[in-house]
């Protein structure tokens, strides 16, 4: 900052230049981010209601079924909440730091719109039950066209601002919304590359260990760059001004932007552990993720240190007392991000509710908090009032808190019980739990204490919301805000280093662009190319054509979120389930299925395990098979006909994507569905069950009976 002052030297009122900020895009992201917080809140209460008494699936209404209404509670809270509450802080300090209004008014409102039409698809598609079947990137490839159109929308008005800007050096801030601009682009474009079969049907073009690899690279990085990175950038911002302290170090901070934005990106593999990725894969994830927290550290200490000589306020400033909790939940879950990346650790808190617990430390604690901190000092600015009550903001902050803590708490327990339950032995050397419901009834009492949290948590954000609403109406906005700055003028002289890459926005997104991609590129081409990495199974077959009709439902009702596909090489596993799961097996998957949740029990080898009425009836009435299940009923499955309209294609489409079906076969794929479903049919019919062999529930079936057979004819077969 000292070289803006000497750049600036010297400047009379005649050589000013005026001009206006534009507050109006930045109060319509700011209402745009509570309303969808709020209704992102009240579907994740709803969900974490479902599992704590199945009394609130409310009537077996497909779309109100866990399944459907988890990727909607996912993508609102942080595309809609998080994303808006980006946007609002992007669009409040980057044209002050800048010294210029935003290029476009035109395109700051095309953004603001299309943004929020694509999370009105979303809210529509996703409880109907048109998904990719990948976690955090559900949305179907017309939406995923539309979010990125939106997002270059964004990054050229950002960057057009930069380009006329009247302040030559970028602050850090700046520098983490070009990191994330990047970076969020080639993130969304390459998982979501698929072929489509229909307007709001299409399947990943990766398949098994590829799709595994390149969904959690995505699913990871999507946190660190539209979770972290944008909002590093509004803490580097909004921290300082609301201390009115300069930032603690602006060296820390260099080394903190650089450093992060590396080795983030190598970290996702963490997310795979013993799974079939290759190993060396699995390695480097975790060797990467314990590195990444000297960075994240890093930047939590450059904040918190930003305070020094302002601790006082904390007492009473209910704006910083939200982001000293936000900088502290982000270094919690810094640090045990990297903890869970240690085999041994992961290995018990894996497919358990303790990464629930995890998520939520971040999501919040660190995205909630900064996000309401920032907007209680965002709306006593643009509407020119004092904030209407610090005593309800102050409510808002312990609801909140108590919020996480009766949230996560639960959860962290949770995971514990539902580990060493799921490994204990008896002294014979049998499973002491061998019934996987035992497991599941125990936490049920926690499942109803992370409701509790969670209901405080979104009567908190409701009081915020109120008391930001009585501010706006108790003031004024100021639509244009009048501010004057010199144009840039001669040459800059580069006093250290670094100062040449800070004072170019075009040369420091194409670094960016190189830093981060490396990571990826090194993890993925190896598994692509070498085809050690994922040798074939030569009994694994492409699924029948009434099996993928079966796959396409389980997808649709997302039995991905509480089922894995995964059985890793413990023996506690192995003897619940069966053999460990080799990376042939899924050679055929597109998109994969592992999963990253076991509320239920995995699925890798139930093919064959329950005769077909089992599956009948566990569908229709699932505590009728198991008594005490929390899982819902899917009744629709039994009155519902599958289309075999496009069977044909869909195989056509399958052997595009490598699947090797032989030539014509779709010629032949509708007959063999019907025959497939008959054998179904009759044996349903000869245990009393009346259905007929095109409905849902006998392609369900079907697929249910398929995983993991083949697999279980190639145990003398070696793998080639």
């Amino acid at each position: 900052m000292i070289d803006n002052e000497q750049q600036h030297k010297g400047t009379t009122s005649a050589n000013l230049e005026h001009f206006a900020y534009d507050n109006v895009i930045v109060k319509n992201f700011a209402i745009a981010t509570m309303f969808w917080g709020v209704a992102g809140m009240v579907v994740g209460l709803l969900i974490a209601l479902q599992l704590a008494n199945p009394i609130f699936n409310l009537g077996e209404i497909s779309w109100l079924t866990f399944g459907r209404l988890r990727p909607l509670h996912t993508n609102a809270v942080i595309f809609a909440f998080v994303g808006n509450g980006m946007f609002a802080g992007v669009y409040y300090s980057l044209p002050r730091l800048v010294k210029a209004r935003m290029y476009s008014d035109l395109l700051g409102k095309i953004h603001f719109w299309g943004w929020q039409l694509i999370i009105l698809a979303a809210l529509i598609t996703l409880p109907l039950g048109f998904t990719q079947g990948k976690e955090y990137a559900e949305l179907e490839w017309p939406i995923d066209i539309a979010i990125a159109v939106i997002w270059v929308v964004f990054g050229l008005n950002m960057i057009m601002t930069l380009v006329k800007r009247r302040e030559r050096h970028l602050y850090v801030a700046i520098w983490f919304y070009l990191a994330t601009f990047v970076t969020v682009a080639v993130l969304h474009i390459v998982n979501s590359l698929s072929l489509p079969l229909s307007l709001f049907n299409s399947y990943s073009v990766f398949a098994g260990v590829q799709d595994a690899l390149v969904q959690w690279w995505y699913g990871h990085n999507a946190v660190a760059f539209f979770l972290t990175t944008p909002y590093l950038g509004l803490m580097y911002y909004f921290v300082p001004k609301a201390a009115n302290r300069p930032v603690y170090s602006y060296r820390l901070s260099i080394i903190h932007f650089w450093s992060l934005i590396f080795i983030y990106i190598w970290a996702g593999p963490h997310h795979l552990l013993y799974t079939a990725l290759p190993d060396w894969a699995q390695s480097l994830g975790t060797v990467f993720s314990v590195m990444l927290i000297a960075p994240s550290w890093g930047g939590m200490l450059n904040g918190l240190l930003t305070l020094r000589g302002a601790w006082d306020k904390v007492r009473t400033e209910p704006i910083l007392k939200f982001m000293v909790v936000a900088l502290t939940a982000y270094g919690m879950a810094t640090f045990e991000g990297p903890m869970l990346s240690f085999k041994n650790v992961n290995a018990i808190t894996h497919y358990t509710d303790w990464t629930i617990a995890h998520v939520h430390v971040g999501a919040l604690g660190w995205n909630g908090f900064l996000t309401f901190g920032v907007l209680y000092w965002l709306f006593p600015k643009i509407y020119r009032t004092k904030l209407h009550s610090l005593k309800l903001a102050n409510v808002h902050f312990w609801l909140g808190t108590l919020g996480i803590v009766f949230y996560v708490v639960p959860m962290y327990w949770a995971g514990l019980v539902q580990s060493l339950m799921w490994k204990e032995f008896t002294p014979e050397g049998f499973l002491k739990y061998p019934n996987f419901l035992e497991t599941v009834t125990q936490i049920v009492p926690m499942y109803a204490l992370r409701a509790f949290g969670g209901l405080l948590y979104l009567v908190g954000a409701l009081i915020a919301a109120y008391n930001y609403y009585m501010t706006a109406i108790s003031g004024n906005l100021l639509r244009d805000e009048e501010a004057s700055a010199p144009p840039l003028q001669g040459t800059h002289k580069v006093k250290r280093w670094h100062e040449w890459i800070e004072a170019r926005p075009i040369q420091m997104t194409i670094l960016s662009t190189i830093a981060i991609s490396i990571g990826g590129l090194v993890e993925f081409l190896p598994t692509y190319f070498v085809k050690e990495n994922t040798p074939t199974i030569s009994t694994v077959k492409p699924y029948t054509p009434l099996e993928l009709k079966g796959r396409d439902i389980y997808i649709r009702e997302g039995c991905y979120l509480c089922h894995s596909q995964m059985i890793r090489p413990f023996r506690s596993e192995t003897e619940r389930y069966g053999p460990y799961s080799k990376s042939g097996e899924f050679v055929y998957d597109h998109p994969f299925q592992w999963g990253s949740k076991r509320t239920g029990p995995d699925l890798a080898r139930v093919g064959g395990k329950y005769p077909d009425s089992w599956h009948y009836n566990h569908m229709l009435d699932p505590g009728s098979m198991s008594p005490g299940s929390i899982m819902p009923s899917y009744p629709w499955l039994l009155e519902d006909d599958i289309s075999v309209d496009d069977v044909p294609a869909q195989i056509s489409l399958m052997r595009n994507l490598g699947v090797p079906y032989e030539e014509g076969y779709e010629d032949k794929a509708v007959s063999d569905l019907d025959k497939q479903g008959k054998e179904i049919t009759e044996s349903l019919i000869n245990d009393g069950a009346d259905t007929a062999p095109r409905k849902e529930i006998v392609a369900l079936i079907a697929y249910l009976q398929r995983l993991g057979v083949d697999a279980g004819k190639a145990n003398d077969v070696p793998l080639k």
